[in-house]
């Protein structure tokens, strides 16, 4: 267990640092003027947000046929992107829920801007099937309610409306489960400003004081919460890959889906989390509270799961030539060495090659390797969609209906425009709340010390330390 404690303790210890000292580092940023980078990041963020509201009223106007869809290629880009997004979101309720029950003490640097992570990457996912209808005004086509429209009802056979209760259910109670380690850090925050500022805060924080009653319920709640949201890890991604694996086209109908789907979700999306972290932690100077002990564990989960994903990679390939059954070897014969070699071999690259390299302890403690290597896990994550998705359906059955697929400009856009949209949300997020749950890493620092925070709490702590 020292193992798992000393990166964190460290450097909250290190130099004495008080509770006060604690609340001054991670409240700062939202009561101070930004930063340049700061400003330049938003403005960006910003103009690439711009962008996408652009494309999606092309879209609206223009209609699907601004899309470079066809009878063969019914999903393109819109769908990939879809399935991208999702699996981003997932990290976050990974880290948050999962590592809660567990009691493990390393995500406290991360869980805030994961679980944040994953409210944005939702809002990001689910907008991609709206625009896709063509119609958003119809929208309200896919919930099933009471209404006035007679037989015409969902179809609650169709995995696209299981994707519906699913995305749902898991953006809610992580929204919940996200708001709800929130409400003591805007108490903390509301107790230090003033003014307007002062009654926004207290409105966010529900009147917290702070008192035993409330930490109970809180805790209670975290953990009903947490409850409720591990079993969503593994369901959300299961029925988006319900999509492709109850079809009966080859290279989709397959059973291995839904854990390999999961495994790449987890691998992207704690990929995506160590390229905000890096970010966070450096412009807005949280070194010690997110640090090199975070991201190597982070790291060495990367690793984990790009693993089992090349396996699921290795799997495919030899059921499909285990089978002997012609259609479904062309599939996958088609996606190595057809049209579309260089988006499988972007793939394996990025998704089964590159994370190898954390097998290396420097590597996955350097900020420059995890930096890059988490663009880089992302990219073959985006590809590996691409690769289910569009090479699929660009060669089926029959070779006269076979078709080349290429994106326009306005679906490169909403893509392009959703990466602004998401990181908007998250620089107002860092703006407006403290990017690292400030409670509990007092709570960290407090077991670390064995309750005590005297003029010696260096020692006891260390004493702690070897004890625990």
């Amino acid at each position: 267990m020292s193992a798992v404690v000393s990166p964190i303790r460290v450097p909250l210890i290190e130099g004495g640092k008080s509770y006060h000292q604690i609340t001054e580092d991670i409240c700062s940023p939202t009561e101070k003027t930004p930063s340049t980078a700061w400003i330049i990041a938003f403005i960006i963020a910003v103009a690439g947000l711009s962008f996408y509201v652009f494309c999606v009223a092309w879209t609206i106007w223009i209609g699907i046929g601004s899309w470079d869809l066809n009878r063969t290629v019914g999903w393109g880009w819109d769908i990939t992107n879809f399935v991208w997004w999702v699996g981003i979101g997932h990290a976050g309720t990974l880290i948050s829920a999962i590592l809660l029950l567990f009691r493990q003490k390393w995500r406290t640097g991360v869980n805030r801007a994961a679980e944040a992570m994953t409210i944005f990457a939702v809002i990001c996912a689910g907008q991609f099937p709206l625009i896709h209808m063509g119609r958003l005004w119809l929208g309200f086509f896919i919930f099933p309610y009471p209404n006035t429209r007679g037989p015409l009802w969902v179809n609650f056979n169709s995995p696209l409306l299981w994707d519906v209760f699913a995305i749902s259910t898991y953006f809610t109670v992580s929204l919940l489960f996200w708001y709800t380690g929130l409400v003591p850090d805007f108490a903390t925050v509301r107790d230090r400003a003033k003014g307007l500022r002062k009654k926004i805060y207290n409105v966010l924080s529900f009147g917290w004081t702070g008192s035993a009653k409330h930490w109970q319920r809180w805790e209670s709640l975290s953990l009903v919460l947490a409850g409720l949201a591990t079993p969503l890890v593994l369901s959300v991604h299961t029925i988006v890959s319900f999509d492709f694996a109850t079809s009966v086209i080859p290279g989709w109908h397959t059973t291995i889906f839904p854990p390999y789907f999961v495994a790449g979700a987890i691998f992207s999306g704690f990929a995506m989390v160590q390229t905000l972290m890096v970010i966070t932690r450096k412009v807005l100077n949280l070194q010690e509270y997110i640090t090199i002990g975070h991201i190597e564990s982070m790291n060495k989960v990367i690793l984990l799961t790009g693993s089992i994903v090349g396996v699921a990679y290795l799997t495919e390939l030899f059921i499909a030539w285990y089978s002997g059954y012609v259609y479904e070897q062309f599939a996958f014969y088609n996606r190595v060495m057809g049209p579309y070699w260089w988006s499988y071999l972007g793939m394996m690259t990025c998704n089964v090659l590159s994370p190898q390299l954390f097998w290396s302890k420097k590597i996955r403690q350097s900020l420059f390797w995890t930096f890059f290597m988490s663009i880089f896990v992302n990219i073959g994550m985006w590809f590996e969609r691409f690769v289910i998705i569009a090479t699929t359906l660009a060669r089926d059955y029959l070779p006269s209906s076979w078709s080349y697929y290429n994106p326009t400009w306005v679906e490169i856009g909403l893509f392009v425009g959703t990466l602004g949209l998401f990181f908007t949300l998250f620089l107002i997020f860092s703006r407006v709340a403290p990017v690292v749950a400030i409670a509990e890493i007092k709570h960290i620092l407090k077991s670390a010390g064995d309750q005590y925070t005297g003029p010696n709490a260096q020692k006891h702590a260390d004493k702690a330390e070897k004890a625990h």
